[in-house]
């Protein structure tokens, strides 16, 4: 039976009302992650108040050896 252990990165999307994301940094990250074996498995943008995104919320897996 495969084992996985999972990581949660939350990336702020600044600005006063949200939505503000450094792409180039995000995609460093995920890439960098993606380098230690990690898989993306889902990407959930977290609203605050009025439906603005505060939060980026990426779930990543990684087999157990």
């Amino acid at each position: 039976m495969e084992s996985f252990e999972y990581k949660t990165l939350f990336t702020d999307a600044k600005g006063i009302l949200g939505g503000k994301v450094d792409q180039n940094a995000f995609q460093n990250e995920l890439n960098q992650l993606g380098l230690q074996g990690w898989e993306l498995v889902s990407t959930v943008a977290a609203a605050q108040s009025y439906g603005s995104t505060r939060w980026i919320i990426s779930t990543f897996k990684r087999r157990i050896r």
